[in-house]
């Protein structure tokens, strides 16, 4: 334990450490208001939030194996907990409040002991980033529509979001145009600093001139509402345990249990991400037992559960927090506010206080993920949608459980609809098989299915298997091969179909293997008493065995090649591959699929501007190109971008004859080069590469009638 803690504590130097203190003081006065408002989204009068945001730190500090990340009162289990007693029927800032809310955190704090002795942490890793980003920021936008009203001197909303937006309409009665200066003026400083001033602590800046400004002025004779009272010192440690009969308790239980859950997810992943940022490992269970002890105390405390706080995170970071100094800082920074500065915070006003924490919580949306979601993939962001809703219009202990059915129905469809592909061959390139949608150069086997499934077979996937081949078999289709090289395991219900298309297939006269699969699918085939796929000899070992069997050897007959020549006229040329040639292919094509073009288009850009810039010549063309953002392509990909480069420089060029006659040499003569090396590499290659050349010039021609006609 010492040595962990000398780790934890141990700064580089004094001014490391200097670093680390200064760290942890910007982090308690940001905690200030923070923690003050979402105590009282959680229910309690708000200077509890104070009371919460020392000796849990300091205890976190003191456990976790995170070097900088810090903890305190945070925004969705406020939120959950407000949620829980609204529905218990009990008012915020009641006396029964302040008993129940510390009995539902030493219950959270139970559960996290639950999921450290069960290493629960394990749990985290099925919630997606979608899943957990629509959830938080669900809750942010409703804690935000929750706190509307006080922007403008009304009171607070419950419920859900239909009930919110009523209720904001509702008291704007209580519309004070002051009040709503304020509030906006503070949203703005606060924003526009986070652009343009990222170090600066504005949060507490405008808390401090808030508070003297109410010290000057009396706001509250000109309709602003200002603070409670806060008695010097620390209150925490008052008698808690509160519910009137036995039967009380079990709800208690239930009701922690998904706050609990928040906690650990949130709280693991955010901490994840920094650690992995930073380059060093999480320990997931120590971080549990930080997060029980934590809200252990929190709970004698009298405060609301503890959570991850990603906002004064990446604050405190900016400052080059490097230790859990920061932590011990922050706990002996708020103890100084509790006994020195509590009498300044009743001259805070409450629609500054409110302004500064949804200023945390807008920053701690997650729409530029969602909008990341919606134009990368388009299933995550449904799912975002779907947990963000799920909060917004069922509540937030609803929007967990929602939350995690969608984060399970997730991994669900990508193990049912895993990456799938028909195969074929690349001329020279003997024993291995390519997908045809992401390379060029590969050709389908003539009368040969090669179909590739990414997954293990099972129940809710072997439909998606059975439709692909079947929406691909054609008229003259022989042989059918499932190359199961990703296949693990195998239950009944695939077993039995996977017979099945065997006999039906059988019948057609078209031969049925599968392949590449480990050893234990065949245990579990003779265990499902299928072994008749076995003896019939449909299983083998590999690809090429299969077509071995069937009667198709190598060199592989590949289907006719069309290619459009000028004019619209199809020219077919029957395809053969060479037993000779060790194989080259066009790398970027693998990368990047479809986008392969654009992709050589911009080291072709690149390339020209280092031309001009007179950085390129033949002798170092190479080394230029390990300049580009790709580095050296392969010599497939130099001879396509060579094109590029050439086409571009006869524009750039064009008043300047002499100079482009120079670069088209140079470039031709590395075309020679290119000629060359592969010949030597692969003999036989030079003729595939001309063939390239001669296709894409049919194509470029073809396009440009085309073009010529729609004109």
């Amino acid at each position: 334990m010492m040595s962990f803690i000398k780790e934890k504590f141990y700064v580089s130097s004094a001014g490391q450490l200097v670093k680390d203190i200064s760290g942890g003081v910007i982090a308690a006065l940001i905690s200030i208001p923070i923690s003050m408002g979402y105590a009282g989204i959680a229910g309690l009068p708000m200077q509890y939030g104070l009371y919460g945001s020392v000796f849990t730190i300091i205890i976190f500090g003191l456990l976790t194996s995170s070097k900088d990340f810090v903890f305190g009162v945070d925004a969705a289990p406020a939120a959950l907990i407000g949620g829980i007693i609204a529905e218990m029927g009990i008012k915020a800032e009641s006396e029964q409040a302040m008993k129940v809310i510390p009995t539902l955190t030493l219950f959270v704090a139970g559960w996290l002991l639950v999921f450290r002795i069960f290493r629960a942490g394990r749990v985290v890793k099925y919630i997606s980033s979608s899943v957990m980003g629509g959830f938080v920021t669900g809750i942010c936008v409703t804690i935000i529509l929750m706190q509307t009203p006080k922007l403008f001197g009304g009171s607070p909303g419950t419920g859900e979001a239909p009930e919110l937006v009523s209720h904001i309409i509702s008291q704007m009665g209580e519309f004070s145009l002051l009040s709503f200066s304020l509030s906006l003026l503070s949203i703005a400083l606060i924003m526009i600093s986070k652009r343009f001033i990222p170090k600066l602590p504005m949060s507490v800046i405008v808390m401090a001139a808030a508070a003297v400004a109410g010290y000057f002025i009396d706001l509250k004779s000109m309709g602003v509402k200002l603070l409670p009272d806060v008695e010097s010192g620390f209150k925490g440690f008052s008698g808690f345990v509160s519910f009137e009969s036995f039967s009380q308790v079990s709800d208690y239980i239930m009701s922690a249990l998904p706050v609990a859950a928040v906690i650990l997810a949130e709280s693991l992943l955010a901490s994840g991400s920094n650690a992995m940022k930073d380059g060093y490992k999480l320990d997931n269970n120590r971080e549990i037992t930080g997060y029980f002890a934590a809200n252990l105390v929190s709970a004698f405390s009298g405060c609301c559960p503890v959570n991850a706080s990603v906002s004064r995170t990446g604050i405190v970071r900016q400052f080059g927090a490097g230790s859990q100094w920061l932590s011990v800082s922050a706990g002996a920074s708020m103890l100084a506010v509790l006994y020195i500065a509590a009498p300044m915070i009743k001259y805070l006003p409450v629609p500054v206080l409110t302004a500064i924490v949804v200023s945390a919580l807008m920053n701690a949306c997650e729409f530029d993920e969602a909008v990341h979601f919606f134009k990368h993939s388009r299933s995550e962001f449904y799912i975002f949608t779907g947990a963000f809703l799920s909060v917004m219009l069922f509540g937030t202990v609803y929007g967990v459980i929602i939350g995690i059915v969608l984060s399970f129905a997730a991994v669900t469809i990508r193990t049912v609809t895993p990456p799938r592909a028909f195969l074929g061959v690349i001329e020279g390139k003997e024993n291995s098989f390519y997908s045809l949608r992401r390379n060029g150069e590969a050709k389908p086997i003539k009368n040969v299915l090669i179909y590739r499934f990414g997954g293990n077979m099972f129940f809710a996937n072997i439909d998606t298997i059975q439709n692909d081949i079947e929406n691909a078999v054609k008229s003259d289709t022989k042989v059918i091969i499932i190359n199961a090289g990703a296949c693990g395991s195998i239950d009944i219900t695939a077993a039995q179909r996977l017979l099945m298309m065997y006999d039906d297939y059988k019948e057609k006269g078209i031969s049925f293997y599968i392949t590449e699969h480990v050893g234990e699918v065949n245990d579990s085939l003779r265990q499902f008493g299928v072994q008749r796929l076995l003896e019939s000899g449909a299983v083998r070992m590999t690809t090429d065995l299969a077509l071995r069997d069937s009667g198709i050897h190598y060199p592989y007959p590949t289907e006719e090649v069309e290619a459009s020549q000028g004019g619209g006229a199809k020219i077919k040329r029957p395809h053969h591959i060479s037993r000779r040639a060790k194989g080259i292919q066009p790398e970027l094509e693998w990368v990047f699929g479809d986008g392969a073009e654009e992709y050589r288009e911009r080291i072709a850009q690149e390339l020209v501007g280092m031309i001009f810039r007179e950085e390129v010549t033949e002798k170092d063309f190479e080394a230029a190109e390990k300049q580009t953002f790709w580095g050296r392509v392969n010599m497939f990909d130099e001879d396509e971008i060579l094109d590029r480069m050439e086409s571009r420089l006869e524009k750039e060029l064009e008043n300047d004859p002499d100079k482009l006659e120079h670069l088209e040499k140079m470039i031709e003569s590395r075309r020679r080069y290119i000629e060359g090396r592969m010949e030597k590499m692969e003999p036989g290659s030079v003729r595939r590469l001309r063939l390239r050349r001669q296709n894409k010039k049919i194509q470029h021609s073809t396009n440009a009638n085309e073009d010529d006609k729609n004109g």
